[in-house]
């Protein structure tokens, strides 16, 4: 019986991944990889890596300056998030809310804006308010609270309720309840999860100007409108650069972040 069991999952094991196979093969024909036009694009390639070098910065106070406002609209757009996340997490959270549809309705909410990326929501603020900066920083808040309301509130779930009820013995109000029993417990990991929505959001925030939503995006699509591939390469390591120290201020921040958790637990 045993050996037949086998058997059978052995040989649904192999048609599994013939079907993979042959998925592959049709996707790879499918959607051209293997058309002529990749292998006659080794050429062009050639002549764009020899564009690219020595990488330049033609106008550096530009550049430094669409850095610095990549910077703001991340820094903007993440405390903006982590704002409304924080006040839309109380309710959301199944031990605080006021009744249980709100908190489906609200890690709902939270899914549906998750589910659209940044550059979409910085298209959509475009087009509502025009470019510049400031549909950057909807858009990032928007997207880090879809985020932000999930993470925040399954951590207010997974508290120890016995502080909420002792709270609420002695007859406190729910924002007493919030500011000195939830926030308190949970403020580790709130530091941890919005240092990492900050660092993502850093990330976007690089790109966001491709769409005319600010930032040093658009110097990159500027110069590559004009085919001058080595201001593309040099403000490309300009972006690295940014996002490299963004990357060592974040850890940073989690290790002060986590040694002040630690002081306060001793």
């Amino acid at each position: 019986m045993n050996q037949l069991i086998n058997k059978k999952k052995q040989t649904t094991n192999q048609m599994i991944v013939w079907l993979l196979f042959v998925f592959f093969i049709f996707s790879l024909l499918q959607v051209g990889i293997l058309d002529e036009r990749i292998f006659q694009a080794f050429s062009r390639v050639e002549g764009l890596l020899l564009g690219m070098f020595p990488p330049v910065v033609n106008e550096p106070i530009d550049v430094a300056g669409a850095a610095i406002e990549s910077l703001q609209i991340a820094i903007m757009g993440t405390l903006w998030g982590i704002i409304f996340s924080i006040a839309l997490a109380m309710f959301a959270a199944q031990n605080l809310t006021p009744h249980i549809s709100i908190s489906y309705a609200l890690k709902a909410f939270g899914a549906f804006v998750r589910a659209v990326p940044a550059l979409i929501w910085a298209l959509l603020f475009i087009i509502a308010i025009g470019l510049g900066p400031t549909p950057g920083i909807l858009a990032l808040a928007i997207n880090s609270i879809g985020m932000l309301i999930k993470v925040y509130s399954e951590a207010i779930e997974e508290m120890d309720t016995g502080l909420i009820d002792a709270l609420r013995a002695t007859g406190a109000s729910k924002f007493q309840i919030v500011m000195q029993g939830i926030i308190p417990s949970i403020m580790s990991i709130f530091i941890s999860w919005s240092i990492f929505r900050f660092d993502i959001n850093i990330r976007y925030s690089a790109v966001l100007g491709v769409v005319g939503a600010g930032g040093i995006g658009w110097e990159l699509v500027r110069a590559s409108r004009i085919a001058a591939y080595d201001q593309v390469l040099g403000i490309t390591l300009v972006i690295f650069g940014m996002i490299l120290l963004a990357e060592l201020l974040t850890r940073f921040l989690k290790e002060r972040a986590d040694l002040a958790t630690a002081k306060a637990m001793e």
